[in-house]
């Protein structure tokens, strides 16, 4: 319905001011589509991220190929079949499968690819894309930190943290919280907080709670255990660590001062494991965050207003909240996409047009003002005059046209 609603607007031609050395003259910046585009999307939010993409193609008047992820299969063949019932084929398809269908479709020539997923396949699709010079959109993820200070109001920002993380497909999300850091005296009162709530939200039984995802196969549930069973990392839970393989369920799980040098610290988590990580002071957390590849989303909780400001200014992620999660996805004149290794590119509402659009620029000029300066043979005279002209210096040029310059 925004698209919808804002095309015409996105789709006018923005007029840009031109310079005297064209003079007369206008010139526009004009939106044009890229041609076929590939989207190839995640399973984590299939319709969401299926869909979105593929709305901003459309709207920027591309053809459109659709890969919906085979990790998750009913969501890849309810998109199939909704879009061969409902929209053109001849310009919108779905093709499902898995790696060798994937493979097949890589090796065509695509005017875009944009990809939801992780650093690894990314790196295979890139390469893929390179052999055409094709440009991609690249949408991962990472590790998401939220530093809290000491002075939030504990019971909103525990609250909040939970919902960013736990209620938010059980930590399976690219914007998810990955991680927290605190101070080593908050620390204790933060974990009582969660724990407080985590018990409000999913019961004393947290794996009985229906509001608790699953995760999504046995190769993913088998990857978190792993985590847990790390050496120097099972040691470290104060809260939850119950698993059940048949139901695919892992109880939101929080952990104190894992080693740096754990999996659970160096990989995206993309689950409900929650390591906290203490420092002495909070800005220490700024270097905690630095040392580490960009991410796709960093939070921030906090009432300083000046820790604020240099958390906006010396963190670099592809979007931050302040004193919540997650949310900032949800404003349609911000920009979504990471930096560095959590991604290139960004859409979201216009920035979705914007994204699958060539930005093409057009001059207008009529057959009137033709000068004979631009054209040989370039006297002394000429030189001086263009010289003028180039710098923007008009007083100059006029008076190099007479034949003097600006000093005599």
């Amino acid at each position: 319905m925004l698209a919808i609603k804002e095309l015409k607007n996105w789709m006018a031609p923005e007029t840009v001011k031109t310079s005297v050395t064209t003079f007369p003259s206008s010139a526009q910046i004009v939106s044009e589509p890229l041609g076929v585009v590939l989207v190839i999307s995640a399973w984590n939010f299939p319709f969401l991220l299926s869909v979105e993409p593929v709305i901003g193609a459309i709207a920027a008047g591309n053809a459109v190929v659709l890969k919906p992820s085979e990790i998750a299969p009913a969501a890849s063949s309810l998109l199939a079949k909704l879009f061969s019932e409902y929209l053109d084929n001849t310009t919108i398809r779905v093709i499902e499968g898995g790696v060798p269908e994937t493979t097949a479709l890589l090796d065509q020539k695509w005017d875009k690819i944009f990809f939801t997923g992780g650093a690894r396949v990314a790196r295979i699709i890139m390469a893929a894309a390179a052999r055409n010079l094709t440009p991609v959109v690249l949408e991962l993820g990472g590790k998401c930190p939220a530093l809290v200070d000491s002075d939030v109001n504990l019971q909103v920002a525990a609250r909040r943290i939970i919902a960013g993380k736990w209620a938010c497909n059980s930590g399976q999300a690219c914007i998810g919280v990955d991680y927290v850091i605190t101070t080593k005296d908050f620390a204790s009162k933060l974990i009582d907080a969660l724990k407080t709530e985590l018990e409000t939200f999913f019961g004393q039984n947290a794996l009985e709670s229906k509001d608790l995802s699953r995760i999504v196969n046995s190769f993913h549930f088998k990857r978190l255990e792993s985590m847990l069973k790390e050496n120097g990392v099972a040691n470290k839970i104060v809260h939850g660590g119950r698993i059940t393989e048949d139901k695919l369920k892992i109880s939101p799980t929080i952990l104190l001062d894992v080693p740096e040098a754990s999996s659970m610290m160096q990989e995206e988590i993309f689950g409900p494991l929650l390591p906290i990580i203490t420092v002495q002071k909070i800005e220490d957390g700024f270097q905690v965050i630095r040392s580490k590849p960009k991410p796709l989303a960093a939070y921030l909780f906090t009432n300083n207003k000046e820790l604020e400001k240099q958390f906006v200014q010396d963190v670099s992620a592809g979007g931050i909240t302040i004193n919540d999660t997650v949310l900032h996805v949800t404003v349609k004149d911000l920009p979504f996409g990471g930096v560095g290794e959590s991604g290139i590119g960004a859409y979201h509402g216009k920035f979705s047009y914007e994204t699958f659009s060539h930005k093409k620029g057009v001059l207008y000029r009529s057959f009137s003002g033709d000068a004979d300066l631009r054209y040989p043979p370039y006297t002394p005279k000429k030189k001086m005059v263009l010289k003028a002209l180039l710098s923007s210096n008009i007083f100059a040029a006029i008076l190099a046209f007479f034949g003097f310059s600006k000093d005599s």
